[in-house]
């Protein structure tokens, strides 16, 4: 079932049936599964999938997602740091009674009417060059606490020491950033246009002579 969940993104397009089988077949060309066995029906599909629920298939991804960009991978590296973005997205999920109790509905916007379907967010790290995320995190979206920023804290700490992750804009807060440094990272961070940085010094990048160095502290503005 482990198998049979990560296949179902692999293959969205086909039924449960179908995607049953295509990892079978690959298991038996190896060597590893029994002939005896035959394809259940989507009803006994679902009751599996429902008995294995999402804690296996969490323990998998924190095993094997790990980078896989090399040394002439291009677009891979910038000197010593391994390129890698952070962003959120957000998806509905079947309204089963579990999804109903653990995201809840978000507001369409249109005369507080509610979505048809509950709704998930994740924000994961990935990397840059070959797309894959390696570290993730899932919660609701209408729920206090359940933005990116508060998602984004479950990852922070997990950095890696050669990485340089780059996040938009939202993601920028002066606790966040030091949580995030703290790991010994290097980063790359959009800030809001009203953020006030001070110009210690020019930078010679050329001769559009845009960007300067400059010093975040928490005894500035808006630090906290």
């Amino acid at each position: 079932m482990v198998y049979f969940a990560m296949a179902l993104a692999l293959f969205a397009g086909e039924d449960y049936e179908e995607v049953n089988v295509r990892p079978t077949e690959t298991l038996r060309d190896w060597g590893c599964w029994d002939d005896s066995w035959s394809t259940p029906t989507p009803g006994g599909i679902t009751q599996a999938r429902q008995r294995l629920g999402y804690q296996p298939v969490k323990e998998v991804f924190g095993q094997v997602a790990v980078p896989v960009a090399v040394q002439d991978t291009p677009g891979a590296f910038l000197g010593p740091w391994r390129l890698m973005s952070m962003d959120g997205f957000e998806w509905d999920v079947p309204a089963a009674e579990e999804n109903i109790a653990a995201f809840g509905f978000a507001g369409t916007g249109k005369d507080d009417a509610t979505a048809a379907f509950p709704k998930a967010r994740a924000v994961t790290v990935g990397e840059c060059a070959s797309h894959a995320a390696v570290l993730a995190a899932i919660g609701p979206v209408a729920s206090k606490g359940s933005g990116e920023q508060s998602l984004a804290r479950q990852l922070y700490p997990r950095l890696e020491q050669d990485w340089l992750p780059i996040a938009d804009r939202n993601f920028y807060n002066w606790q966040d950033w030091c949580t995030a440094a703290d790991t010994g990272a290097a980063l790359l961070w959009r800030v809001k246009a009203d953020l006030r940085l001070p110009m210690l010094a020019l930078l010679p990048d050329g001769p559009t002579g845009r960007s300067w160095s400059t010093r975040r502290s928490p005894a500035r503005r808006g630090a906290r």
